[in-house]
């Protein structure tokens, strides 16, 4: 991808912003008794209020909002019919379109009262991918990104997914370069002033391996542990990232 124009940065900030509330709503609106489907919808709806479009339904064969996954599911899960229980852990990930440019982002919860083994699986993942945006800096390069996220993951004794990674965003939802979950700082592409990317830990706690449903999108676990994802679509800056998709500050 390229670095974006000044009016392009504009565009993808509202973007960001539209992603975000969306993903504020649908945080809210996670409770037992409640359906990935109507998640699903409460993102599309809120979405489009705000002026915006599913980025999602522009992947080819794809339908819906959201990808919602529950417990040992990682990323990429269909909406459906599923009712959330007490103790599920729930991920969502959604994306939006503004006037021709994509935001991205994923967070993960516990449904109902607190976990505290899944609350502190979850906190780590949170905390890599900070750790990660945080490397998003101008002359920095993708693998000084990378480290963060393996390492924190990793130096918890959970397992980074490698077969999943991060990626460039901006008018398409997923362009180059990759911002894998694994990596060495110093390494992988130079990251330039004004670019968007997506800066993900996808992780589980047990395996770094995964296989895909029947339904042949929604990606599990390979041996049934617990699934992590934590995303942000952010700006780099010259002396720090501009985070795009934060819902706690919209």
């Amino acid at each position: 991808m390229g670095v974006l124009t000044r009016d392009e940065q504009s565009k993808i900030r509202t973007s960001g912003r539209i992603s975000a509330k969306a993903m504020k709503r649908v945080l809210a609106s996670i409770k037992p008794g409640v359906t990935l489907k109507e998640l699903d919808e409460i993102a599309e709806n809120e979405i489009k209020t705000l002026g915006g479009q599913s980025s999602f339904k522009k992947e080819p064969g794809y339908h819906w909002t959201t990808c919602v996954t529950v417990n040992s599911e990682v990323v990429h899960g269909i909406p459906r019919e599923i009712v959330l229980q007490e103790g599920d852990k729930v991920s969502v990930d959604l994306g939006a379109i503004y006037q021709g440019l994509h935001s991205d982002t994923s967070w993960s919860v516990v449904v109902g009262q607190a976990d505290p083994a899944k609350d502190r699986f979850l906190k780590i993942g949170e905390e890599a991918m900070w750790k990660g945006v945080k490397k998003a800096i101008a002359g920095g390069r993708v693998g000084d990104i990378s480290e963060q996220i393996q390492t924190t993951i990793e130096g918890a004794g959970f397992k980074v997914v490698h077969a999943l990674v991060g990626h460039g965003i901006g008018k398409k939802l997923h362009e180059d370069p990759e911002i894998p979950g694994i990596g060495r700082a110093g390494t992988g592409p130079f990251l330039r002033e004004g670019e968007a990317i997506a800066v993900e830990a996808i992780y589980t706690e047990g395996t770094r391996e995964v296989k895909v449903a029947e339904d042949g999108w929604t990606v599990l676990s390979a041996d049934g542990s617990l699934g992590g994802l934590f995303e942000m679509t952010i700006l780099v800056g010259k002396k720090k990232s501009e985070v795009l998709t934060d819902w706690r500050r919209v």
